[in-house]
């Protein structure tokens, strides 16, 4: 996932990231988390805060209360945990202090899971939040697809994809391709993000997706 204001994943990730030629290098904007804030991220509904963020910009606590079904009390909670570990922000001079407006930090996420060494409790925490930011990009992807005719125009459908390609490559050739489609994508995007909001602009999601088949074999020799 990686989200300025997006979520974000070989080097396994939690926010996305640009392997290159296999080694673990972060991008200038990544943030590399530890351990302990693993942990502190390592819970359902604050992946879900996050990814709620990301996706739709600030809000209240109440407001992501709505938006996920939870109580202001419990999203309030969690925004206090995340805030904690810089995950989210206070927005600055909007709301008051009975009514806080929360940002998500505007970094991508990454973290080596080779720095777990052999904590179990290190690698639940890795595997809930990867697990959890993936489920909400499913969910995502899924409701579009499920719903797309009847929300959006054919101007809006025209301009959206899902593209699969299917390759046979080796380990190097795939960490290649990831740092290509990572340098456009970084390149493609960040217009977007340094600007001001224009009319008619709607939250959108770009999904990358590339990686060795469950059940393929390696070609011999």
């Amino acid at each position: 996932m990686n989200d300025e204001q997006s979520t974000g994943e070989a080097r396994k990730s939690l926010a996305g990231e640009a392997p290159e030629s296999g080694e673990h290098q972060l991008r200038p904007t990544d943030r590399h988390i530890d351990l302990a804030a693993l942990k502190v991220m390592a819970h359902p509904l604050r992946v879900r805060i996050l990814d709620e963020l990301s996706k739709f910009g600030p809000l209240t606590a109440s407001g992501l209360g709505e938006r996920l079904g939870e109580s202001s009390g419990a999203t309030s909670y969690h925004l206090r945990q995340l805030a904690k570990h810089d995950f989210v922000l206070e927005v600055e001079g909007k709301g008051s202090a009975r009514e806080r407006w929360w940002r998500r930090a505007p970094v991508g996420l990454s973290m080596d899971p080779t720095e777990l060494g052999d904590t179990a409790a290190g690698r639940e925490a890795y595997d809930l939040v990867n697990r959890e930011f993936r489920r909400n990009q499913e969910n995502a992807l899924n409701d579009f697809m499920a719903r797309a005719a009847d929300t959006f125009s054919e101007t809006w459908l025209r301009a959206s994809t899902i593209s699969t390609s299917n390759l046979r490559m080796t380990v190097d050739e795939l960490a290649e391709l990831s740092a290509k489609v990572y340098e456009v994508l970084d390149e493609a995007i960040v217009a977007f993000r340094e600007r001001e909001v224009p009319p008619g602009a709607r939250p959108v999601q770009v999904q990358f997706n590339a990686f060795p088949i469950i059940g393929g074999v390696e070609k011999e020799s």
